[in-house]
């Protein structure tokens, strides 16, 4: 009689265990939604190899964010595939805002030129934090002493003078393609590793190296290697004796920019938490310093809503290049 009694009251502790935790678990679910954001740690990540632009940004911009949001922000290197390596290690993380990414001009332009492995759908951007031109450089003491010299070479023997770029399918592949498309046929030269890619022009392994300024500032300010020409519409204030691509009649100009993104589906008030406080950074005299030093632009700086709206422009702008370079 008492071991039926004993088991009936087990049964009776089991339903009611099981009652209480389906009761509680809207609440735990609400507990959670409501839970402190940041409480820990967010993964930085740098979808290219140390020392590139990228990183310096990742690096410099998370010390801040330390100070802005109280926790640390790891950085971690993930090279390859133009940033689709990185890019692919951001997807498979939880969409929870403790893992964000730096998301470049570069990796973009693989959705207009390739298949890539992640969608525009796929991210969500959180901000921009730096807006710059490309240049093509070449060594100081180089047989090129201006863009009409090279594109002179360039066109008397197509397919012979190397460029350095950061790989096909990035915006150096749309923006020289183009330039095939008007008779300055190159060949490209892809160069994953940034460190590699800076010194190769100074090797002579190529004739050029397509790059922007703030990347290899030493070598400028070493006077190691001077640019020929700027993409853009305008010529840039710090290099106003270099000719603008629109100038000499190239209607090629997409600039780099490096945003930072995090996973589609995370919740949108811990985008907005993110994204105000890269703008705190992006406010700080430590950071308005760096943007000198990578001869950015002062107003490198846009929120969610802004860059979203400027990362579907920039689509629409290299599909549109990259379309009419394959009709050619």
């Amino acid at each position: 009689m008492m071991e039926k009694r004993m088991r009936k009251y087990g049964v009776a502790v089991m339903i009611w265990a099981f009652s209480a935790a389906v009761l509680a678990a809207p609440l735990l679910q609400e507990a959670v939604a409501q839970e402190k954001y940041p409480s820990r740690a967010i993964e930085y990540i740098v979808p290219w190899g140390p020392g590139g632009g990228a990183d310096q940004l990742a690096r410099k911009s998370g010390v801040l964010m330390e100070k802005v949001l109280g926790v640390p922000f790891p950085v971690v290197d993930v090279p390859g595939a133009t940033g689709g390596t990185g890019i692919a290690k951001l997807l498979a993380a939880p969409a929870d805002g403790h893992s964000i990414a730096i998301y470049i001009a570069d990796s973009h332009a693989v959705l207009a030129t390739s298949t890539a492995n992640w969608k525009i759908t796929d991210i969500m951007p959180v901000a921009r934090l730096i807006l710059g031109p490309s240049f093509l450089f070449v060594a100081e003491n180089s047989r090129f002493k201006s863009w009409a010299d090279f594109e002179k070479e360039a066109k008397a023997k197509p397919g012979t003078l190397k460029v350095a770029t950061l790989g096909f399918g990035s915006v150096d592949d749309i923006t020289l393609t183009y330039l095939e498309s008007k008779g300055v046929k190159v060949i490209q030269v892809p160069y994953s590793k940034p460190s590699e890619r800076y010194v190769s022009v100074l090797g002579t392994h190529v004739d050029a190296l397509y790059e922007q300024a703030g990347d290899v500032r030493q070598y400028i300010t070493g006077k190691q290697i001077r640019p020929i020409i700027m993409f853009g519409s305008q010529r840039f204030a710090a290099f106003k004796d270099v000719p603008c691509s629109k100038e000499l009649g190239y209607d090629v100009g997409l600039p780099q920019f490096r945003a930072i993104i995090a996973k589609a589906g995370t919740d949108p008030n811990r985008i907005k938490v993110l994204s105000d406080a890269f703008g705190k950074v992006a406010a700080t005299p430590e950071y308005k310093a760096f943007l000198e030093e990578q001869y950015a632009t002062p107003d490198s700086y846009m929120n969610h809503e802004e860059c979203t709206k400027f990362i579907h422009a920039e689509l629409d702008m290299m599909n549109k290049t990259w379309g009419a370079k394959k009709k050619k």
